[in-house]
């Protein structure tokens, strides 16, 4: 949880520090173009198939058994699964670089710019693969705490990076570097981690397993579907916004989105510490489990209630004195209401935290998936309503957008989580209930009222 916290802190710090050093040096509309190559990395990001997570709980498994060949054929063969993956997306890439980039609706000199990273960024997708495989086996390992201080130091790496090559006098080419040197010490770093706690080696062809890549391929697309829905909403909108608003206001929507998710990701990430402990219960559902169950869940509402609820409210009515002091000349006015409907929607998206990891945990995943299934199909919907009603597409009709989804998927996220409680209550009551019945039915209960009556 400690380390969670942390991390989520140093990100925090990070992505503040870093967007007033990129407009002060790229402008919006440079920065702009480098968040629309930053969302075709996100597409490439589809091409994960989930294995990272597969990764996690498969190597997870076979640590707790010992087994430390079978922690080798699940990497090797996750990194040979995802290097083909990765060739094909690179290719995808390339061949629809053209359209891709039209997608955007870019000015000229724009356009050449982005057409010319494009490739580059499709290679670092493939890169992003293999590192998250190995950030994966950390965890899978034990030590999420080390994988997530990585995580946050190469955040951390970019940033200073992109800053000396900023002034330096490069433009967008300076954050594809940095991001390549962070991606490269996350890669050592992992690697050298994770040979200190198993003596593994990958570069062996012997571990390559085809039964492996069945059970990595087989979990992996089970946690794909939500994913797949998470990755393309944010891209959805930064196109939609740049066909009908200008390239100059995707910087604004990714401050206000990215920044409110930030705030919602540091309490999110002390209720995620619980959730391992819910799924131990889950195996023993009687009525101390069940109690402890009801337990957890009142005291993460309690935590947003008491902690998140008075943060959220301060941030929304201090927004415009805020973002006028980091920004600093940087501010533009349009950014206050941006930002808090950014935070509404994403305090309404806290709310819910609680029982979408209670029915994870639970082994709920359907539920999981249709409360992501509410949010980008709303979001979606009333973007298109928006855009084809009036012609046109605003920044805050965006955002309002995603908040409307946000609400409406913790609403049946929570009632859902609720009728599972209600569900477990009335089971375990039945099953005491007719644990009374055949004791009242038994030889010894029978005999001691024969004994009573004589």
């Amino acid at each position: 949880m400690v380390s969670g916290v942390a991390a989520m802190l140093l990100n925090t710090v990070v992505l503040a520090a870093g967007y007033p050093i990129y407009l002060h040096f790229l402008g919006y509309e440079q920065y702009g173009v480098w968040l629309v190559l930053a969302t075709v990395l996100t597409f490439a990001q589809l091409g994960n198939l989930g294995i990272n997570q597969a990764v996690t709980k498969l190597v997870a498994e076979e640590y707790g058994r010992g087994d430390t060949l079978a922690i080798q054929q699940y990497v090797t063969t996750a990194l040979a699964i995802l290097g083909l993956s990765g060739i094909v997306v690179l290719y995808g890439l390339l061949a629809l670089k053209g359209p891709i980039v039209a997608a955007f609706n870019l000015g000229e000199g724009n356009a050449k710019i982005a057409l010319w990273l494009l490739p580059y960024v499709g290679l670092l997708s493939i890169y992003v693969f293999l590192t998250e495989v190995l950030q994966g086996t950390l965890s899978g390992l034990g030590r999420m705490d080390l994988a997530n201080g990585i995580q946050s130091l190469g955040g951390l790496a970019k940033l200073i990076v992109a800053s000396g090559l900023l002034f330096a006098g490069l433009g967008i080419e300076g954050l594809l570097i940095a991001a390549v040197v962070s991606r490269v010490g996350v890669h050592v770093v992992s690697f050298l981690c994770i040979r200190r706690i198993v003596p593994i080696r990958l570069a062996r062809m012997e571990n390559w397993n085809a039964q492996r890549g069945k059970c990595l391929l087989r979990f992996g697309t089970g946690m794909l579907g939500g994913s797949l829905l998470s990755i393309l909403l944010s891209p959805f909108n930064k196109v939609m916004l740049s066909r009908y608003a200008g390239v100059a206001s995707i910087p604004i929507y990714e401050i206000a989105y990215t920044g409110s998710m930030q705030i919602r990701g540091l309490a999110e990430a002390g209720i995620r510490a619980l959730m391992p402990e819910v799924s131990r219960l889950g195996a023993n559902l009687a009525g101390q489990a069940t109690t402890r169950i009801r337990e957890i869940n009142h005291r993460c509402v309690g935590l947003i209630i008491r902690l998140a609820l008075p943060l959220y409210g301060i941030l929304i009515l201090m927004a415009p004195v805020l973002l006028r002091v980091w920004l600093g000349d940087r501010f533009t006015e349009p950014l206050s209401l941006a930002f808090r409907i950014a935070l509404l929607g994403s305090f309404l998206s806290l709310t819910c935290v609680p029982a979408y990891y209670l029915l994870l945990g639970m082994g709920r995943v359907g539920h999981c998936f249709m409360s992501y299934v509410i949010l980008a199909g709303t979001n979606v919907l009333l973007v298109l309503t928006f855009a084809w009603v009036d012609n046109c597409l605003v920044l805050p009709e965006v955002l309002i957008s995603a908040a409307v989804g946000m609400g409406l998927s913790s609403i049946y996220t929570i009632l859902q989580n609720r009728r599972m409680l209600r569900h477990i209550s009335a089971r375990n009551r039945m099953g005491q209930e007719l644990s009374e019945e055949h004791q009242i039915g038994s030889p010894r209960h029978l005999y001691a009222n024969h004994v009573q009556n004589t």
